[in-house]
């Protein structure tokens, strides 16, 4: 098991943060409804072995929002997290841009096995590809990867692993840092996202080199906000 590091970033950092209003969803997005995810639900799992297991690397970590039957630690073979998914809603406006964690190609990512119920598969892959995928023009988000695990290598289904039909952001770690210390959004901050996925990455004892420095420039950069002194106006 990986031993983590401490985390830097804490709720009082969150607390500094301003809140923003905001946009949920892009209004131009045709959103997904049921029976548009059973059919991709139907497209994606044809002929897969069961039980189904859904690769977390990031929320889904922590807040998965279905009824998960197993938890297992696992790695993803040739994929790597990178906050690079530009966000002008949900966590993000336009005045204040925000970042969505992805995968992107190379390397290995330790992340969780999410074991998906066959009684109750129907119901659980609606919910996580409704949250997920949210539109039409994000479903082409969801693939299948190869991770290993202790019980030797296995597919998985997972979302965002080079995303694609959504805006991208090609940035230095400390830009990365800058711009979530500083986004607000509808659904909240994103220092918030980035913090709690830290927490449930600990929690599983999985420590991630990049997410933890990533977490620490963070802390710093809402730590050197706060006590910047006021701008005259």
């Amino acid at each position: 098991m990986s031993t983590c590091a401490p985390i830097i970033l804490s709720d009082d950092h969150l607390a500094r943060v301003v809140p923003a209003e905001g946009r949920l969803h892009d209004p131009r997005w045709r959103m997904l409804e049921d029976a548009d995810l059973d059919r991709l639900a139907d497209h994606l799992t044809r002929g897969r072995p069961r039980p189904l297991s859904v690769f977390a690397y990031g929320s889904l970590i922590w807040n998965p929002g279905f009824a998960v039957q197993s938890w297992r630690r696992a790695t993803a073979i040739g994929w790597h997290r990178k906050f690079s998914i530009s966000l002008d809603h949900f966590r993000g406006t336009p005045e204040r841009p925000g970042l969505m964690l992805a995968l992107a190609s190379g390397g290995s990512c330790e992340g969780m096995l999410l074991g998906i119920d066959d009684e109750s598969e129907a119901q659980s892959l609606r919910t996580v590809l409704r949250r997920e995928l949210v539109a039409h023009e994000l479903s082409g988000n969801a693939c299948w990867i190869e991770v290993d695990t202790e019980q030797g290598r296995e597919q998985a289904l997972t979302f965002y692993a080079n995303p694609i039909g959504t805006e991208l952001a090609d940035l230095t770690l400390e830009e990365q840092a800058r711009r979530l210390a500083r986004a607000a959004g509808a659904a909240g901050s994103g220092a918030e996202y980035l913090l709690r996925t830290v927490q449930g990455l600990a929690r599983f004892g999985i420590h991630d080199d990049y997410i933890w420095s990533l977490q620490r420039l963070v802390a710093e950069e809402i730590e050197a906000a706060s006590s910047a002194p006021p701008v005259d106006q």
